[in-house]
């Protein structure tokens, strides 16, 4: 399970209703500056780094693509348990080859967006960049480390020769080795009682049977190689990711759901080319309630672009998706739907790759008949007006992708099913 669009599209309530139905979910990639909130009954839980279904008990998993800040993690569970969510190493477990994020690449990356100017791409400031930096460059301090930190001289020494360096451009003091290893000491044994080679434990739960969840945090258009560049996160979000970054082969994959909103919003800087920065954005805004789950920042808003879900259904090889917050357009007259761009005269059907051509694409709309009744809380296509379903049916028309879920609402059972992603 993906996003489609550039994360934000509602993949925590459709997580969770799948996950009620798997035996296993993982996490796959990306870091805690993902969001998902989960409302189940008169509860509501604000994940960032946990997969989804360890609110329903469902196994739950973090792999080895993730880079993983142990104190957030800490936090995290000691919230959900504060509200009744038992988590045990029944439940959880954690790749003990997960990268570790360190305090030094929260600070790197706070101070290098300090320092951007209009250069800046948005990031959370979490460190999730500098922390996929040093995995790729090979200095990364990995969950297995914990227990062997009495051995952890010659790794530091090549973690603290980059970031000294680094740090000492923008006038700040080196790593302050004795406090950062102290640090570690303090929530090793925290973070070891989950830890584990996990791809033995998803190889045994295959081997038997189970249905597995991938739970992709994001959205294709985040992606490092194939989003908006470079106002991208720092990993590949794609659904291939999820062999790499899980330790199973890409046959475990099957089914790929990618999500997408009704509409399209966006968090951050980058190209967006279906924004609209005038009363209906705002009203789109308003009634979505588009507000980062990390963050908190206001989400950008706009018309649901087919262009760009056509582009990432494609890349990412969707089986179906789950259309969700189509209650969100009800009430209006008319509602538009981009079908193309243009760019300096010609016509595009596909987003370019160069950051300036993305900047400059102006949307080509088709205009459809809006609906006036509800489709809050629909679980049937008899529950939906017909206008309803014709801008589901034109939607899957131009991205050349089915619907198989439709969500109607924050609640689990406000869903429509048009094909099981656990069957096909």
């Amino acid at each position: 399970m993906i996003g489609a669009q550039w994360g934000d599209e509602g993949k925590g309530k459709i997580v969770d209703w799948l996950a009620s139905r798997a035996d296993a979910v993982v996490r796959f990639q990306g870091g805690h500056n993902a969001g998902h909130t989960l409302v189940v009954g008169n509860q509501t839980y604000k994940l960032s780094l946990l997969p989804s279904g360890i609110v329903t008990g469902t196994l739950s998993i973090i792999g080895n693509g993730v880079v993983l800040d142990p104190w957030a993690l800490q936090d995290e569970i000691a919230k959900l348990e504060s509200q009744g969510v038992s988590i045990t190493t029944e439940n959880f477990a954690l790749a003990d080859n997960c990268s570790l994020i360190l305090p030094l690449h929260r600070e790197l990356d706070g101070l290098r967006e300090a320092a951007a100017g209009a250069g800046k791409i948005g990031t959370t400031g979490r460190g999730i960049g500098p922390a996929y930096e040093d995995k790729v460059g090979r200095r990364a301090i990995r969950v297995c480390d914990l227990a062997h930190l009495d051995s952890l001289g010659p790794q530091l020494d090549r973690l603290c020769a980059h970031h000294d360096a680094l740090r000492a451009g923008f006038g700040e003091q080196p790593v302050d080795r004795g406090a950062l290893v102290a640090s570690l000491r303090e929530i090793a044994p925290f973070v070891l009682r989950y830890a584990q080679p996990v791809w033995k434990r998803l190889k045994k739960v295959r081997k038997a049977g189970a249905r597995i969840l991938f739970e992709g945090a994001q959205g294709v258009l985040l992606d490092v190689d194939h989003g908006t560049y470079p106002f991208v996160t720092s990993s590949n979000t794609v659904s291939g990711t999820a062999a790499s970054g899980s330790g199973l082969g890409p046959a475990a994959t099957g089914f790929v759901l990618g999500i997408v909103k009704a509409y399209t919003t966006r968090v951050g800087a980058g190209p967006f080319p279906t924004e609209l920065e005038d009363a209906v954005g705002q009203k789109l805004g308003e009634r979505g309630h588009e507000f980062g789950t990390v963050t908190g920042r206001k989400r950008r808003c706009g018309w649901f672009d087919a262009v760009l879900v056509r582009q990432s259904c494609a890349i990412s090889g969707v089986t179906g998706i789950a259309l969700t917050k189509l209650d969100v357009l009800d009430g209006f007259d008319s509602v538009k739907i981009c079908t193309g761009y243009r760019l300096r005269g010609r016509i595009l059907d596909y987003l370019p790759s160069h950051a300036g051509d993305q900047a400059q694409v102006e949307p080509i709309y088709e205009e459809v008949e809006g609906w006036h009744e509800t489709t809050a809380g629909a679980r049937s296509w008899a529950d939906l007006p017909a206008q309803a379903i014709k801008y589901i049916q034109r939607v899957q028309e131009l991205i050349e992708t089915p619907v198989a879920l439709v969500s109607t609402s924050p609640e689990r059972e406000d869903t429509i099913l048009v094909r099981d992603p656990f069957v096909d």
